[in-house]
C-alpha cells in the first residue's frame, strides 16, 4: 500500500544501490509518539521514512529524502527528520566526490602487477568504473566486503569500527586515527560465486583519493542498510 502523498512528493527511482523502499504502511488509532487518539479534528499522518502513524504535532517537519528517491521535501517524523538531514551530507557532498573519482594503483586477485586507474561511481549510483589502459567495474550488488586501509599507524581493537556484512559475514572497517590510504574489496564478479579481490591504493594526488574513500566509505554503510531493510 502506498503512502498518501506519494504522488504529490514526487518519487524518482532510478535502480540506484544507496536507496531504500518506501515502508509499510502502519494503521493505528492513535499516534505513536504522544498517544493522542485519531479523530476529524486530530488528523493522521504517516512518517514518509518509517511508515509510523502521528498526529500533526508530532509529523510536522518537512526534510528532503532523497534515500527514497524523494525529489520535494516529505513529511517525517522528529527521530526519522534528523537521520534524514545526516544523509542529506551525503547526497550534497559525498555522492559528488565519488563520481568525481579518485586515482589509484590497482591489483587485482594476487596479482603483482598493479595499473593506475581512476575509480569512480556511475552516474546510475550501481557500479565502481575503473579507467586507466583497461577499464573495469565492479557491481555495487556484488560488493561482499570492503575494508579501508590507513597510513601512519596499524590501527588497534579501539581504532577500528566494524559494521555488520553487506552480504555474507564479511565486513567494512575503517581505521578512526589515521588518514585512508587504500580499500581492499571483495566482490563476485557476475555470472560467478566465487570471490574476486581488488586492492586498490591512493596514486598520484593522496588528499583526493583518501576524501574518495571516506566518501566510499559512508556510501557502504547506506548500501548495507538498503540490504539489510
Amino acid at each position: 500500500m502506498p503512502l498518501p502523498g506519494f504522488v504529490s512528493a514526487r518519487i524518482v527511482g532510478h535502480g540506484s544501490q544507496l536507496t531504500r523502499q518506501p515502508p509499510a504502511v502502519l494503521q493505528c488509532p492513535r499516534c505513536m509518539q504522544c498517544d493522542a487518539k485519531f479523530d476529524f479534528i486530530t488528523r493522521k499522518h504517516h512518517c514518509r521514512r518509517c511508515g509510523k502513524c502521528f498526529c500533526d504535532k508530532c509529523c510536522s517537519k518537512k526534510v528532503a529524502l532523497p534515500r527514497m528517491c524523494f525529489v520535494d521535501p516529505v513529511r517525517q517524523c522528529a527521530e526519522c527528520g534528523l537521520v534524514s538531514q545526516k544523509e542529506m551530507e551525503f547526497y550534497d557532498k559525498q555522492l559528488k566526490v565519488l563520481m568525481a573519482g579518485g586515482t589509484f594503483l590497482v591489483t587485482l586477485g594476487t596479482s603483482e602487477k598493479s595499473e593506475t586507474m581512476v575509480c569512480r561511481l556511475s552516474n546510475n549510483h550501481r557500479y565502481l568504473f575503473l579507467d586507466g589502459e583497461s577499464h573495469f567495474e565492479v557491481e555495487l550488488s556484488r560488493i561482499t566486503s570492503m575494508q579501508v586501509l590507513t597510513e601512519g599507524f596499524t590501527p588497534g581493537e579501539k581504532d577500528i569500527h566494524t559494521y555488520t556484512s553487506l552480504l555474507e559475514s564479511q565486513y567494512i572497517s575503517e581505521g578512526a586515527n589515521s588518514r585512508a590510504s587504500g580499500m581492499l574489496l571483495h566482490y563476485k564478479s557476475v555470472g560467478s560465486q566465487d570471490l574476486q579481490q581488488m586492492r586498490m591504493e591512493a596514486a598520484d594526488d593522496k588528499k583526493i583519493a583518501s576524501t574518495w574513500l571516506a566518501a566510499m566509505h559512508k556510501a557502504a554503510k547506506l548500501l548495507y542498510e538498503s540490504r539489510d531493510q
